[in-house]
């Protein structure tokens, strides 16, 4: 249409520009000389300086497509620029991790409006800034800026990931009190955060009391009440969820199947596999065969699950076959069967210590010290180590982490001095009963 439109004698104007730089970004790679076109032209009509709408989309045209270097020169050359110019800019250099220069940026804008702050929130979560996500949401608040629901489900995703339960409920409260408690994905938000922390209630309440639910809904209350040991209940809920007119996808499987995983429904667990191929269509993905593995292992069954192993049409990756390793341990330190599990494991790019370190204590535990010492020079050799392990407790909204052996934290001394004064009361109380 617009070579039509140039065959025909017809100047382009702002608005053509607009459009057509507004899609150019969306495109799939290898159009990137088009675009430069494209810019090049609105250069030569002055529209890239002189008009701030044909300058955002140049920019942001070049922002989707990963050339940072392009938009910023773009930005840089702007006469004039708006919140959505200063907006498109931050938003880029936050998909694209360069956290420093969006906050600099973020510092330098005249005004900061809603979608400036909720695109540094969005940005720290999908980086896994979970920490810095919520401080900037609180810096927000504090600056005035009421949050919409976009900025919530975004600090709600940061306080799901750090199990950040108080400022969760702070979360929740503020909803309520902000007239959010029917927006649809919010609350499926609220449900994640709670079955991720273990408060299953809560979640059962804000779902009870959703006027409207997706699929997303179903889903999160079956999958969360199965990892939470909840099975029985997961499955009302599934079964509730088709009665309802809801079709079933790939996740809803997941979790219908790791229900059956945790209290030990081998048939009925198999049944819904196999309805899910012949009467929903789904393609079993990688995790569906990790539950059948975890439903055969769980069940003693471990010659059926590796037959699973073998059989799928993907390889298996670490989790699955962790799974089978840790029930060849649990079952019986079956070291024969886990030395044939660890054969696929040589397909794999392996990234994770776990696995060698199950079969290394299997080995250690039928004192056979040479097949122990083997994998942990298989671990040296493949430049793996066992990572420390780590605990944390969140204390006045903010999430505090402990590894083993680790002296970094700010509090360490004070920290190790109750720990010593504790140690001396229970040891005088001990004392004291003995006595």
């Amino acid at each position: 249409e617009f070579s039509g439109m140039r065959l025909a004698g017809v100047e382009p104007n702002h608005i053509t520009f607009i459009a057509l730089l507004s899609g150019w970004g969306d495109l799939l790679s290898g159009s990137e000389a088009l675009g430069d076109l494209l810019h090049g032209y609105a250069c030569k009509l002055g529209l890239d300086r002189a008009h701030v709408m044909v300058g955002t989309a140049i920019l942001g045209m070049y922002s989707k497509r990963g050339r940072f270097r392009k938009a910023r020169l773009v930005f840089d050359y702007m006469e004039e620029k708006n919140s959505v110019t200063w907006n498109t800019m931050i938003d880029g250099y936050m998909r694209n991790g360069q956290v420093d220069d969006a906050v600099k940026l973020f510092d330098e804008m005249p005004e900061r409006d809603l979608i400036s702050w909720t695109a540094m929130i969005n940005g720290f979560v999908k980086k896994g800034f979970h920490e810095e996500a919520l401080a900037w949401f609180r810096e927000m608040q504090i600056s005035g800026v009421k949050p919409d629901y976009v900025a919530i489900i975004a600090a709600l995703a940061a306080c799901t990931n750090l199990g950040a339960l108080s400022f969760g409920l702070w979360i929740h409260r503020y909803v309520v009190s902000q007239d959010f408690k029917n927006n649809v994905r919010v609350s499926n938000s609220l449900i994640d955060l709670y079955c991720r922390c273990g408060c299953v209630e809560f979640a059962r309440q804000v779902f009870d009391k959703m006027e409207k639910r997706t699929v997303v809904s179903w889903n999160s209350v079956i999958v969360g009440f199965a990892a939470n040991g909840h099975a029985h209940e997961s499955l009302v809920y599934f079964r509730k969820m088709q009665e309802e007119g809801f079709k079933p996808n790939a996740v809803t499987f997941t979790g219908a199947l790791a229900a059956c995983n945790h209290v030990g429904l081998v048939e009925e667990g198999l049944r819904y596999f196999q309805s899910m191929k012949r009467d929903y269509r789904i393609s079993p993905r990688i995790e569906h065969y990790g539950c059948l593995v975890d439903l055969y292992s769980r069940a003693g069954r471990l010659e059926d699950a590796l037959k699973v192993v073998q059989s799928m049409p993907m390889k298996p990756n670490e989790v699955v076959i962790g799974s089978l390793l840790a029930a060849c341990r649990t079952q019986g330190n079956n070291t024969v069967l886990a030395e044939r599990v660890m054969k696929h494991l040589s397909d794999l790019n392996v990234k994770s210590h776990s696995n060698y370190v199950i079969l290394s204590n299997m080995y250690a535990a039928d004192g056979k010290w040479e097949g122990a010492s083997k994998m942990r020079r298989k671990m040296k050799g493949l430049g793996l180590k066992k990572e420390p392990g780590f605990s944390s407790i969140e204390i006045d909204d903010c999430t505090h982490v402990f590894m083993a052996g680790d002296n970094t934290h700010v509090e360490t001394t004070n920290i190790r001095e109750v720990l010593e004064l504790l140690s001396s009361d229970t040891r005088a109380q001990v004392t004291g009963i003995c006595s």
